[in-house]
């Protein structure tokens, strides 16, 4: 029996995206499975009374400039060269995560999340239009009126609340965060001991 790994994910996050990247090597190498988990970054923050890291650090000298070498240096050690930073950055992505929810529950989870990464990280789209999301979606192959519709019932908002909530319950104060079992690793740099510990 294979090991679950909870991804705590939005699609908000260019980190979760860099993530999202790797799983399927660490899937491969581990027999583990990761279980995508929609929540929202903005009520993690409110929550937890966390800040993005550019508001949290913008006033220490140095310290953002050499986030952005970091970044780079993951992007070239792991050749995500279809990284691209959004234009449109910070994209509302209220609409993207309840319709990450209708997804999941309607069964195409992993080609929408495919569809929505390429769509705010390789494509730059400002995925908090909704037309834009609806034929962002349709290109992909997926039905996007359908979703921004499913998006909107009571029972998808309020199922990516209860996410958030049990998250934060569970230690959550940002993303990506991972869990394999009762074991919590938070950031992109944090994979390499998460597999080991697979």
């Amino acid at each position: 029996m294979s090991v679950q790994v909870d991804f705590i994910y939005d699609f908000g996050s260019p980190n979760a995206y860099l993530a999202h990247r790797l799983v399927k090597g660490i899937e491969e190498r581990t027999g583990a499975t990761f279980n995508y988990i929609p929540c929202l970054l903005g009520g993690i923050f409110k929550a937890t009374g966390n800040r993005s890291p550019f508001l949290m650090f913008q006033n220490v000298k140095g310290k953002l400039g050499y986030d952005r070498i970091e970044f780079e240096r993951f992007i070239r050690r792991h050749k995500l060269s279809e990284f691209l930073m959004n234009p449109h950055f910070p994209v509302n992505t209220l609409l993207m995560m309840r319709a990450a929810v209708a997804a999941e529950i309607d069964g195409f989870q992993d080609n929408y999340i495919a569809a929505g990464m390429a769509a705010m990280w390789e494509k730059g789209l400002k995925m908090d239009d909704p037309d834009i999301f609806v034929s962002a979606m349709n290109d992909a192959g997926v039905d996007g009126q359908t979703l921004l519709a499913r998006a909107n019932e009571d029972s998808v908002k309020e199922h990516l609340k209860n996410n958030t909530n049990a998250a934060v319950e569970q230690g959550v104060f940002g993303i990506p965060t991972f869990f394999v079992e009762e074991e919590m690793f938070f950031g992109k740099d944090r994979l390499e001991q998460l597999e080991r510990e697979l």
